[in-house]
């Protein structure tokens, strides 16, 4: 079995961080969403994995590498411009040859890996199997539509009134059956080629499609708030161990890291934070699930429940909270400069101000 992970998005939803980043490399926890999903091929059993790319390979190329320090061998798979998951499928058909594949979406994250999935999928020998979980709002996801057998009979792409509230979630398993599907294809109202629609002609077609409705965790971190709340599920379990330097006039509670090179100095840190190496954390409050990457600095500040980026610095601030603070960033008081603000935003950016 192979893997096909999806890396070409352009991450609008998470603009405007990923106006120079890849959406798949925002970390939570200080770890690319990526390398999660990276990790739970490898762990599935998996070694080869093609990783389509798009305007970020670059990017992408440079934090994967050749997939070795994953136990992986990666091959690169150039898709044009983002049309549709099962376009991507169609671009992969020379690597993925006759083989069965996992595809995975790069930028969802999924608590306790793919293992059992992987597993079914080889006992049970069907032509896919889909992950499905009940949403809230079922009009944003691919929903599938599920007979009194629980067996899958009808696939709609964002319908606009949803039969069921089953979601599919970002993990699809396939025999090389799906290609044939692909082949005829017709671009959707969305000028996509949608795996939905291929899914349903292996369905029409007589070939057996079966669902897991997964219980554990499932997030799309395609926005801020959805990596906001995977970052805190994620820190959830980090084991505490300090590394770094941490004065007399600080004081940790609960799990706290503080990786080698960090430095913090006469603050409060409560968990469960990251405290990332090279960084400094003086004189401030860094409360729960906030995670602080390398090389940055928290200086006579408050913040928690966010995601600081390499190198950003906060100074003098008195309360961040829910925030994603991008690589490089600066975050200073305004001047005192009465019925006035003073902002350098860039494209979509969305600032609240209080008056």
């Amino acid at each position: 079995m192979k893997a096909l992970v999806l890396a070409g998005g352009a991450g609008s939803r998470l603009r405007p961080i990923t106006h120079t980043s890849a959406k798949q490399l925002v970390p939570v926890a200080n770890k690319p969403v990526l390398f999660y999903g990276l990790e739970s091929i490898r762990d599935a059993g998996i070694r080869e994995v093609g990783i389509v790319v798009g305007d970020t390979e670059a990017e992408i190329r440079g934090a994967v590498g050749d997939g070795s320090a994953f136990g992986l061998d990666v091959t690169y798979l150039r898709q044009d411009a983002p049309r549709g998951l099962a376009h991507a499928v169609l671009i992969a058909r020379e690597y993925l040859g006759g083989d069965d594949f996992v595809m995975y979406l790069g930028d969802n994250f999924i608590v306790g890996g793919i293992d059992g999935l992987v597993d079914r999928f080889r006992a049970e020998r069907p032509q896919a199997q889909i992950m499905l979980t009940h949403v809230s709002d079922p009009r944003a996801f691919g929903v599938a539509e599920l007979d009194g057998a629980g067996r899958v009979v009808a696939l709609e792409e964002k319908p606009e009134f949803p039969k069921s509230d089953l979601a599919l979630v970002g993990v699809y398993l396939f025999s090389p059956a799906v290609h044939d599907a692909v082949a005829e294809l017709k671009p959707s109202a969305r000028g996509e080629l949608e795996i939905t629609d291929a899914i349903q002609w292996l369905i029409d077609h007589g070939h057996r499609v079966e669902s897991t409705v997964i219980t554990g965790y499932w997030k799309d971190t395609g926005n801020v708030p959805d990596m906001l709340e995977v970052n805190r599920l994620v820190l959830e379990g980090v084991e505490p161990h300090v590394e770094g330097e941490v004065d007399g006039a600080s004081e940790l509670i609960g799990r706290v890291v503080v990786e080698a090179g960090a430095r913090v100095a006469g603050s409060r840190v409560v968990g469960p934070v990251i405290v990332g190496a090279g960084s400094v954390v003086r004189d401030s409050y860094v409360g729960p699930f906030t995670s602080i990457d390398r090389d940055c600095a928290v200086l006579d500040s408050e913040i928690e429940y966010s995601i600081v980026l390499r190198g950003a610095s906060i100074d003098g601030v008195g309360r961040i909270e829910c925030s994603l603070i991008g690589r490089e960033a600066e975050v200073t008081p305004a001047p005192r400069v009465p019925k006035a603000h003073r902002l350098v935003l860039g494209d979509h950016s969305k600032v609240q101000i209080s008056n």
